[in-house]
């Protein structure tokens, strides 16, 4: 059905490196092609925690499920009940991009991104004070309601759990889509993952339910070694910031190197590690982004000799229609375990806290709302 009436709700809100707060907003009645949904769990990324530093007031957030609470006109594929999740990369569906199957790359949404990919105000989804706010990522799951374009929404299974549902749409898309769409691993390959936060353990469940031989963790963290190795990692490595050493002790597992290396971390010095611990015509994907432009100082030539392949991937390359489908029935058959990938969740009131304790001590952190009734 649809629904006519603004909302106001609460909402976490950044502002320009101020401490985050939880504030009051008024969220837009759904116009053309548009959803209204009451959240019922936000998962907590590290972008998220990075975005409190972004220019800006905004809402915070980008990983979501919930409940469709109303439909602009035109919407034809939800309706008021529905079980829902997000995905942050909204595609516009007749782009060059989109036309050529590549909706994660979308021109339009591109567009739609200032610095730090901040979505821009246009249109007037929710409001502060009778003031224009934005929305992480176009979104801003981290609210009682929001509103969003359907593309960006997908139906969810009744089995699956809110808080489950979160977080694929962002860490478990970018690593099992890293896998599939970008690596394209196949059985009997080596895989090296460099990070073994959530994108990286989603990386090693997917390298390992595609058959590949062997699966190397490398983290500066004993115990997230350990923990990636129960996700399904075959052997594990303590990092080293001498890459050759790093790739020495990769070889002699391997023996030519990595069929494929997966970089997770993020961080900047690491941006074109992955190419020193795969074999000449191996494929190194830098999977969970820039923070600024990696460049090679003091290196005369990076090493891809020879045939080697350098991508630096987004979102996995997820097609929400192909892939999120393709998500549910992996974990529905026990191969993709969801709920160990959460460290703690938390009510709404004390989301403040869950981002404080994320951003202390890392973790997979879900905040869960009691359910907004409007």
């Amino acid at each position: 059905m649809t629904d006519d009436a603004a909302v106001t709700v609460r909402a976490i809100i950044s502002g320009s490196g101020d401490a985050p707060i939880i504030g009051r907003v008024e969220v837009a009645a759904p116009g053309p092609y548009q959803v209204q949904l009451a959240l019922r769990a936000s998962g907590i990324c590290h972008t998220d925690i990075h975005s409190i530093h972004w220019p800006g007031r905004f809402i915070m957030g980008h990983e979501g499920a919930g409940v469709v609470h109303a439909v602009g006109k035109g919407v034809t594929g939800f309706t008021t009940g529905d079980r829902v999740m997000l995905n942050w990369a909204i595609p516009c569906g007749h782009c060059a991009m989109c036309d050529h199957d590549l909706p994660a790359l979308c021109s339009i949404e591109a567009q739609r991104h200032g610095p730090h990919a901040l979505a821009r105000p246009v249109p007037m989804a929710a409001r502060e004070n009778g003031t224009e706010i934005g929305r992480m990522f176009n979104l801003g799951t981290m609210a009682e309601v929001m509103l969003v374009d359907e593309a960006a929404v997908t139906k969810i299974p009744d089995t699956l759990d809110f808080a489950l549902a979160c977080i694929i749409g962002c860490a478990v898309m970018t690593g099992t889509g890293s896998v599939w769409n970008i690596a394209d691993v196949q059985a009997g390959q080596s895989v090296v993952v460099i990070g073994c936060g959530s994108v990286g353990l989603n990386i090693i469940q997917a390298a390992r339910a595609a058959g590949a031989d062997k699966i190397i963790a490398i983290d500066r963290c004993e115990m997230v070694r350990q923990r990636a190795q129960q996700f399904g990692a075959t052997h594990s490595l303590p990092s080293d910031d001498d890459m050759d050493i790093l790739a020495k002790s990769v070889r002699a597992i391997t023996g030519p190197g990595a069929d494929h290396a997966f970089e997770c971390t993020g961080i900047l010095a690491l941006a074109f590690a992955p190419l020193k611990l795969i074999r000449m015509g191996g494929t190194a994907i830098q999977v969970s982004g820039f923070n600024a432009a990696p460049s090679l100082p003091n290196v005369e030539l990076p090493p891809f000799l020879w045939n080697k392949k350098y991508i630096a991937a987004l979102y996995g390359g997820c097609v929400p229609a192909r892939d999120f489908p393709r998500i549910f029935n992996m974990h529905d058959k026990g191969n993709l375990d969801l709920a160990a990938q959460i460290s703690k969740t938390w009510h709404f009131d004390d989301a403040l806290a869950a981002l404080a304790e994320a951003d202390a001590h890392g973790g997979k952190h879900v905040i869960v709302h009691e359910g907004f009734s409007g």
